[in-house]
């Protein structure tokens, strides 16, 4: 996979968001006017893998900036349930958790500390797009640093998993001689 910078997204709430997206040198990045930075980075020297966009899912090999501050960054190995491929961000920042789940077959659901904030879609090629859930300027609306987020891991981690029986049959037919 080549390096992609893409046309920035065309947010409804947050204008324009710029996507970068290096599957081979393990490097996301994020930015838009008013919108914090995101930087995702893989450790050096490790091998990618071709199904994830930043190139693998182990948290130990990850790195998560937000505004400029390192954040815990915790995505799940992703396996026999749409859960499994949920991702974790517990910003020390702004004293809050993220979570980015899949929710259908090519969408995500963003939550800050459990309370929906849109759905994102991405086909893991750095293109993203996201539905606000409650735009406005209500307490906990989407604000920049939610937008942040979320752009970043949906282009990190891709969006939607397969369901059950589908991701239990395929296991299944991985094993079968």
């Amino acid at each position: 996979m080549n390096p992609y910078e893409y046309v920035p997204a065309d947010d409804p709430l947050f204008g324009a968001v710029r996507i970068e997206l290096d599957h081979e040198a393990g490097t996301l990045g994020v930015s838009g006017d008013g919108l914090p930075p995101v930087e995702i980075r893989r450790a050096p020297h490790t091998v990618p893998e071709s199904h994830v966009p930043i190139g693998m899912r182990d948290p130990e090999h990850l790195t998560l900036f937000l505004g400029g501050a390192e954040e815990t960054l915790r995505p799940s190995k992703g396996f026999l349930t749409r859960r499994s491929y949920r991702v974790e961000v517990v910003s020390g920042a702004r004293q809050c958790h993220y979570l980015l789940v899949p929710d259908s077959l090519g969408t995500s659901r963003l939550l800050r500390d459990e309370r929906l904030l849109g759905v994102f879609t991405s086909s893991g090629d750095g293109r993203v797009s996201a539905d606000w859930e409650a735009p406005g300027v209500s307490e906990g609306a989407p604000d920049p640093y939610d937008a942040s987020v979320g752009y970043g891991l949906a282009a990190a981690f891709g969006t939607g998993a397969e369901p059950m029986w589908q991701l239990t049959l395929n296991a299944a037919l991985d094993l079968w001689p």
